[in-house]
């Protein structure tokens, strides 16, 4: 009757394999970045759920801001910064950001500590979503449920 489980052991979800949608040179700045897809599992199409590690000197993602997408972050375990247009933040297991659509505030997580961090992402899938980057020569325009990356002028990667 049920295609789906009802319920898995979250760190026994295979990774996922392609370890970055970004084109190179910034793919590799996710090395150490390990994410399984919670939310597939159970094939939710409305958000997504992400268990993911930093190893140590790795980051979640580029810095970066979604016009329509809202992102959520809970901290399991270790001790990310989490570093926004604000600055630079310590976080530690309980911790919880969230970061509102269309706002501007690029944000990522980094782990500057010796010991892997662990948390749960959280994201809507907002057709029509744009990702910005302030800190690199990056846009990202969600088309058809896949991201496609051009430089700022527009020029293609």
């Amino acid at each position: 009757m049920f295609d789906r489980p009802v319920s898995v052991v979250a760190t026994e979800v295979e990774p996922r394999t392609k370890k970055s949608n970004y084109p190179e040179p910034f793919a590799s700045r996710m090395n150490g970045r390990v994410k399984r897809q919670l939310g597939d599992v159970f094939g939710l199409v409305n958000f997504g759920v992400n268990l993911t590690i930093l190893t140590p000197a790795s980051q979640s993602a580029l810095r970066h801001a979604h016009t329509t997408q809202d992102e959520f972050v809970y901290i399991l375990q270790g001790n990310p910064t989490l570093i926004t247009d604000a600055g630079r933040t310590i976080l530690a297991p309980g911790h919880c950001a969230g970061f509102r659509a269309g706002t501007g505030d690029g944000h990522c997580l980094v782990n500057e500590t010796k010991s892997d961090v662990v948390y749960l992402e959280i994201g809507d899938r907002s057709p029509g979503d744009r990702g910005t980057y302030p800190d690199d020569d990056l846009v990202a325009d969600l088309v058809d449920g896949a991201w496609r990356f051009t430089h700022k002028d527009g020029s293609p990667y």
